[in-house]
This record gives C-alpha cells, sequence and structure tokens, in this order.
C-alpha cells in the first residue's frame, strides 16, 4: 500500500516528538486516525470534548516541549478555541490539525464548514489551510517549527480528501529543528544594567515563569544583593520554600502585603522573566528594570525605566561577575519580618478548621501541601481555588504548578491534568478544581476513567461561583445567580468507575486526602468547603471598601440578614490581611 498524506503528517509528528494525540475523531478526521492506528508509535487519547484535548495537549507541551491536538468539520474546530487561546497565551508549542471538509465543497456553506484561517487567527502563531497534497506536508513541516520556535499554537486546516490522497514530493524538510539560542543583552546594555544595580541600595527580585530554568542563577543573585525575592503566581513554585531566606511572597491579584510592600518600597525592581499583568500592584516611584526574552513585551505593563532583551539564566550567569554584593540585611530583614508575620495569619486560618459542610478551604490546602509528593504536579482551576493554592501549596525537590494564569478560563484544571497524568505517569498529579470548573467539562472525567490516569481530583465544593460572588460583593452588586446546586460527586465517579472519597466535616478531610493520593489509580476527592471563605488583595482600595457595604445594604432590604452575619464574619477574618 503507497503512502498517503495522513502517513506521512504520523511520520513527521513522532519526529517532532509528540507522544499522543488528543481528538474525537470522526468524518474527514477519520484518515488520520487510521493512519495513526496502522503506524502505532502515537498514542490516541478520545476525549469526550474537543477544549479538554486542547488542554491536555497545551499541559503535555509545558512540561514536554510540545504537544497535540485534534478536531474535526465544524464544531470539532470551534470547540478547539478556547483551549488553544490558553495554550498560545502560555507560550505552550501545540499542534493543531483541524480537518475540514472536502475542498470541492469550500465556499458555499455546506454542512459543518467553517473558515479556519479565520477562526484560529487570534489563538495561534501560525493558521494555514493545505487545499493540496503538497501544501499539507509543507504546511505542517512549518507550523511545527512555528509552534516550537515562537512559543505557541500552530493551526494546520487539512481537508479530508487531501489526508488520505496519495503523498507527492516536496522540497521542504521532513523534520523539525529544536533551537536553544542564548540569548543575552550586549555589554554595553549589561555595563548599564550592573551600574544601576549596584548604586542603588534596596534592590528588589520579582520573578516569574521565565525563570523556571535559572532558579540557581536567581538564588546566587538575590545572595550577592541581600534582596527580596518576590515572585507571580506561576512563578511561586520554583521560589516559595520556608528554607529560602530571600522570599518575601507573592504579588498581584492573588498577592499578598508582603510582596507588595516589597516591591513599592524599592528603590530598584528587577522583573526576571515575567510579563505581569496586574499593573495596579507594581510600584510606580522605584526604578523598574524587566528582563525578557521578548523584546516587545518589555514595558508592557508598568512604567519600566530600563528593558533588555535575555533569557534569565544566561543573563544572569554574565551579569554576576559585574555585580558588588551588598551586606546589609536592614532592607530584607523588615521585608521577611513582614512576610512571616502573614505566613503567621495564614498558619492561623488552617488552626480554625471550620465545621459541618462548611470547611475552610485553606486547612484543606494547607494539607494538600503536606501530604503531596516532593515533585508533585498542581493544576488549578480559575476562581477560589486558585487562591487557596497561591496561599498554601509549597516549592518542593522539583514541584510544578501551572493553571489559566494569562488566559483565565473556567474548567482548566481537571484536562490539564489529563496531559499531565499521561505525559508523566511516574509523578503524582492533583488538580484543584471548583465545583463550578469541574463541571463546566464534566463528561471528560470518564476520558479519566476510561485510560484509568491515576490522577487525583480534589473539588472545592463551595456551591458557588466563589470568586465571582467577591466581584459582585466589591462592586456593591448583591450576589445572585451564584449559587450551585450539584450532583453527588460521589455517586457521580462511582457510576465512572473511579474510586472517590467525601469530607463534610473537618476530622473526614485528612483521612479523604490521604486515602485518594494512596490509591493507585484515579480519585475523586470532593470537599464541602465553606462559601463565604473569602480572600483580601493585598491592597484594599475605598470604592471596594465601598462597594462591599453597598452589597451588604441591598441584602438586607432583600432580607438575607443570616447571610449578611455570614459573609461579615469572614469578611473580618481576612481584613486581618490588611491591617
Amino acid at each position: 500500500m503507497s503512502k498517503n498524506v495522513s502517513d506521512q503528517i504520523v511520520e513527521m509528528l513522532v519526529e517532532a516528538g509528540v507522544k499522543r494525540i488528543y481528538a474525537v475523531t470522526g468524518d474527514s478526521l477519520n484518515p488520520i486516525n487510521d493512519a495513526v492506528r496502522r503506524d502505532g508509535r502515537l498514542q490516541w487519547i478520545h476525549v469526550r470534548h474537543e477544549e479538554a484535548g486542547a488542554y491536555a495537549a497545551s499541559m503535555e507541551a509545558e512540561l514536554n516541549g510540545i504537544g497535540c491536538c485534534m478536531g474535526s468539520s465544524g464544531p470539532g474546530h470551534v470547540h478547539l478555541v478556547n483551549g488553544l487561546y490558553d495554550a498560545n497565551r502560555a507560550e505552550n508549542p501545540v499542534i493543531a490539525i483541524a480537518s475540514t471538509i472536502h475542498t470541492e465543497k469550500m465556499g458555499m456553506d455546506n454542512f459543518q464548514e467553517t473558515r479556519p484561517e479565520s477562526l484560529f487567527q487570534d489563538c495561534s502563531k501560525y493558521v494555514f489551510q493545505a487545499n493540496t497534497p503538497k501544501q499539507a506536508i509543507n504546511g505542517l513541516q512549518t507550523a511545527i517549527q512555528h509552534a516550537i520556535s515562537m512559543k505557541g499554537v500552530a493551526v494546520l486546516a487539512l481537508p479530508g480528501d487531501v489526508a488520505a490522497a496519495k503523498l507527492e514530493s516536496v522540497h521542504s524538510s521532513n523534520k523539525n529543528f529544536y533551537t536553544q539560542p542564548r540569548i543575552i543583552p550586549n555589554h554595553e546594555h549589561l555595563e548599564e544594567l550592573a551600574s544601576i544595580i549596584n548604586t542603588h541600595e534596596k534592590v528588589v527580585l520579582f520573578c516569574g515563569h521565565g525563570c523556571r530554568f535559572a532558579v540557581d542563577e536567581v538564588m546566587q543573585l538575590a545572595q550577592t544583593l541581600n534582596a527580596p525575592l518576590g515572585y507571580s503566581f506561576r512563578g511561586k513554585i520554583f521560589f516559595e520554600r520556608k528554607e529560602n531566606p530571600y522570599a518575601v511572597g507573592l504579588n498581584g491579584l492573588l498577592g499578598n502585603k508582603s510582596g507588595f510592600e516589597a516591591m513599592n518600597q524599592a528603590d530598584v525592581l528587577l522583573m526576571l522573566g515575567t510579563d505581569f499583568p496586574y499593573s495596579e500592584f507594581l510600584p510606580e516611584k522605584c526604578k523598574i528594570i524587566q528582563i525578557d526574552t521578548k523584546p516587545e513585551k518589555l514595558g508592557r505593563r508598568a512604567k519600566v525605566d530600563f528593558g533588555y532583551c535575555g533569557d534569565i539564566k544566561s543573563t544572569l550567569q554574565v551579569l554576576m561577575p559585574m555585580i558588588e554584593a551588598k551586606p546589609s540585611t536592614d532592607f530584607l530583614d523588615k521585608m521577611r519580618s513582614l512576610h512571616q508575620k502573614f505566613e503567621a495569619i495564614y498558619d492561623s486560618y488552617v488552626e480554625e478548621k471550620g465545621s459541618e459542610k462548611n470547611i475552610h478551604p485553606e486547612y484543606v490546602a494547607y494539607l494538600v501541601d503536606k501530604l503531596a509528593d516532593d515533585d508533585a504536579i498542581f493544576t488549578v482551576d480559575t476562581g477560589m481555588s486558585a487562591v487557596w493554592a497561591a496561599r498554601y501549596l509549597k516549592a518542593g525537590r522539583n514541584r510544578y504548578l501551572t493553571g489559566s494564569f494569562n488566559h483565565g478560563s473556567m474548567a482548566n484544571a481537571m484536562p490539564m491534568a489529563i496531559g499531565a497524568g499521561l505525559s508523566h505517569p511516574d509523578r503524582q498529579v492533583i488538580a484543584f478544581c471548583g465545583d463550578g470548573g469541574i463541571s463546566m467539562l464534566l463528561g471528560d472525567l470518564m476520558t479519566i476513567s476510561q485510560y484509568q490516569i491515576p490522577v487525583k481530583i480534589i473539588i472545592f465544593n463551595n456551591r458557588s461561583l466563589g470568586m465571582v460572588k467577591l466581584e459582585m460583593l466589591v462592586q456593591g452588586y448583591m450576589d445572585w445567580q451564584t449559587d450551585m446546586v450539584n450532583p453527588d460527586f460521589v455517586k457521580l465517579a462511582e457510576a465512572m468507575n473511579i474510586e472517590a472519597w467525601e469530607a463534610k466535616e473537618p476530622k473526614d478531610v485528612e483521612i479523604a486526602l490521604s486515602n485518594g493520593f494512596k490509591h493507585n489509580g484515579p480519585a475523586i476527592i470532593n470537599i464541602f468547603t465553606d462559601p463565604n471563605a473569602l480572600a483580601m488583595p493585598p491592597s484594599l482600595k475605598f470604592d471596594q471598601v465601598k462597594g462591599f457595604a453597598e452589597s451588604m445594604a441591598k441584602l438586607m432590604v432583600n432580607g438575607k440578614f443570616a447571610e449578611i452575619v455570614d459573609t461579615t464574619k469572614s469578611e473580618l477574618k481576612y481584613l486581618r490581611e490588611l491591617i
């Protein structure tokens, strides 16, 4: 049997390092599905929804360097979009093959017809529709090269008739090239950078995900400068550990006051590998230096005074011999003392474990951190579950933490866990899921069941959209339409052949988590958490306090006094963070 286009596509994906494909097969995607079956080197993961497949592929790319998902004509394309948006914004190299209707039917609004080059334009680095066999091979090679070089999504739209067509010779390469350039600022810029650091006393480091492979170099710089070290949510898992003598906490929407104050009291803020999206939490009076591999990102989020293009590891290696040691620890000691104060406040929240069906989520997150493996991979939903992860998950020997930190989508944690669990079966994978998030893509629990992926799904079941509730309160709106009526998650898990445990009272939490973590296969741990557990940002503006007061007044007028009492008790507890 002579090779067809799909056979060659499979070979190219294997050559590029792809291990598995996340997809719902059918229609025009069937030729590739058949080629994968006959070849035998790629694992086909039959997800229940293409969005979940895109998230899983994104996670695999984040951990292993490349991921792949596919969607068949029409709805399959549209379903991919949200997950691909997240992957592209997270700079994860994902190859998406969007199979289309046959070429002869294009352009007449036929059944399941989309226009991929328009549809995927805003969520990819490259999108191309191949209408001939030669274009398909050239297009895939180019797509893969774009994804791995530009760090993002590349889409190949492939008509079913082209996928099944006989292979034709092309002039492009049959393989792809993983280049690892060393990027550093020029000598004049390095001298300027060193001079700024050397001539200012209070230097603070603010570290993001771009420091992932430069942890040792960052720590060396912090030691030389006796510099407080703060971090973004995506960077915290590399630096937030009790034995780090320079850590001062997280800054941003989910941050704490110590991280915020360190940066706002600095003479120089050195932003390393972070394109921080919350400008309102960054200082305006100190000098800000930003170093990033992508020069187009410099200065777009903050009032940057000096911007340099470089990867953090290489840049710090060259910079360090030019840096003068700062012996004084006064500023560091002050910020560390403040950080320890807030760590003590967080610890006190853990001591207050809650009551029946009102378990404090802080206690849950604390126990997860305590019980999880030292190299666990954590995925977190957008919402309140992300808050508890931000506050209580600490770095380990090789722990990793991720979520929809750039796109901010709900329902990401569970499908990300699918990709992590399949690509790293030797590591514990734990998903922090909100009840709103897990129920949005509930069907893909069956993907976990079908392949018996040994992930641990923790459901922070507060029966509400907690983050939305907080947003409404601080904006002066009544809390309305945020409540959720959920299924019995334990019975649901049993129906899906997934082991499950439940905690309705604080005394049951540690047992449920321990049992779930020890189980060899997939596990769901459903925990009934306090719906009034909220989180304070590191600084609170007057209009937010005013908005909260207005919300309480509206609730009182509408006869919800008991709810006011519960919410106010919770708020008073968290206001300690702002003192």
